[in-house]
């Protein structure tokens, strides 16, 4: 059987240059990478239209186009991490002191269903108790799966408006920072967030001890909230099976020299500096791959996902991941 040649849209990372630049190889089969920017773009471009065979996709995004039918499948490998206590600001006037105290209030977030909003919600609930359905989320994009119904609570922000504008004019109490809310000016698009927009410098973080609750969170419940996974589509599978260890396992290959120069102190860059953080509370790997070595965060996103109304039912990890 010819090796075939698969479309690849992947950021790069240093954990995946040596796969980009060909220096390692998927036996049975030819990864052909293509760079799209805003990678954001990939992500709509897969979900709607199943433009590339594997694609890094928002898992938020992936767990809901596979539960609404899209005919995709990811590999337990994920490119991104962070903890979420973090990059949620407030307004000091709002009378926000505590996670309940968003109850009743307006939250900017740049979609539902971005997977940051959705860790952040689910930590609030879960963690702190606070009642989402009584938070009024102001979002100001566009969901990636078309077929997706929001909860009533959901608000578009007025046409020509923004979250930027409304925070200015304290009109929403309090938002995600970053790509994921108020750090951004305007939709994905080119440079969409080369320049962080002017905001008001009172601006006040609702968890003031972030680092230390989420090292405490961790410990508790050993969730290590994922961002970016790979998704591939189902046919590709279907024809070659043997293809998803390939990949597998040409991935973990890549990320090896890496994490030991991690390991070692000799990685450098932006990456390095947050992993080497991030090790600091999770241990000697700050980029695990495998289902079982995530199992707690991708059902934990799950339920999230579930008790935010974006997907129909619980799923089991396995029904979203193959389990390698």
């Amino acid at each position: 059987m010819t090796a075939p040649a698969l479309k690849v849209a992947l950021r790069t990372y240093p954990y995946t240059e040596a796969l980009k630049s060909g220096a390692v190889t998927v036996p049975g089969a030819t990864l052909d990478f293509v760079d799209v920017k805003p990678h954001i773009a990939a992500f709509r471009a897969m979900v709607r239209d199943l433009a590339f065979d594997i694609c890094e996709l928002a898992p938020t995004t992936y767990i809901i186009a596979r539960a609404y039918g899209v005919p995709i499948i990811a590999l337990p490998i994920f490119f991104v991490r962070r903890f979420h206590h973090g990059g949620l600001v407030v307004r000091p006037e709002a009378g926000i002191e505590t996670p309940r105290d968003l109850e009743g209030k307006r939250f900017g977030v740049r979609a539902y269903s971005v997977t940051t909003g959705v860790w952040k919600r689910g930590l609030l609930q879960n963690e702190y108790g606070v009642d989402i359905d009584k938070v009024t989320w102001f979002v100001d994009d566009e969901e990636h799966v078309e077929a997706l119904e929001l909860p009533p609570n959901v608000m578009h922000v007025a046409e020509g408006s923004s979250l930027v504008a409304m925070m200015a004019a304290g009109e929403v109490d309090a938002a995600c920072t970053g790509d994921a809310g108020i750090g951004r000016a305007g939709k994905p698009g080119e440079g969409w967030n080369d320049a962080g927009p002017a905001l008001p410098e009172n601006l006040r973080e609702l968890f003031a001890n972030a680092n230390a609750l989420d090292r405490q969170v961790y410990a508790k419940d050993g969730v290590y909230p994922i961002h970016g996974c790979l998704a591939i589509k189902e046919e590709v599978l279907r024809e070659r099976p043997e293809l998803a260890k390939a990949i597998y396992d040409a991935f973990v290959t890549a990320k090896a020299p890496y994490l030991e120069a991690l390991r070692a102190g000799t990685a450098t860059g932006k990456q390095a500096e947050k992993d080497r953080k991030l090790m600091e509370i999770v241990g000697g790997d700050p980029i695990p791959y495998g289902l079982e070595a995530n199992r707690a965060s991708i059902e934990a996103l799950i339920r999230y996902g579930h008790q935010q109304g974006l997907i129909p039912r619980p799923y089991k990890a396995e029904d979203m991941f193959l389990p390698l």
